[in-house]
């Protein structure tokens, strides 16, 4: 795997994590990758998308909550969601 996802490093914000992941969909796009290290991106890709989605998901956590008049909060619906 590259540095870039070195366990000693802070994990990165979702915004360098997208762009972590663009680049590593260029290279395998554009390049002539070796197989070993086609196989390295692809497992950093899938890290780094793994940790996006984990990102979003609690963003989302989130916004389902509103803070009502007195400090509480309450389940965000959008009219039909109920529907699911």
């Amino acid at each position: 795997m590259c540095d870039s996802m070195n366990i000693n490093q802070k994990e990165p914000v979702f915004e360098e994590a997208m762009d972590q992941l663009e680049q590593i969909v260029k290279q395998l796009e554009e390049n002539d990758v070796p197989l070993e290290k086609a196989i390295g991106l692809f497992q950093e890709g899938m890290a780094l998308s793994k940790l996006c989605h984990d990102k979003l998901e609690t963003v989302e956590k989130k916004m389902d909550q509103l803070i009502g008049p007195n400090g509480e909060t309450k389940p965000f619906s959008v009219q039909g969601d109920d529907e699911q």
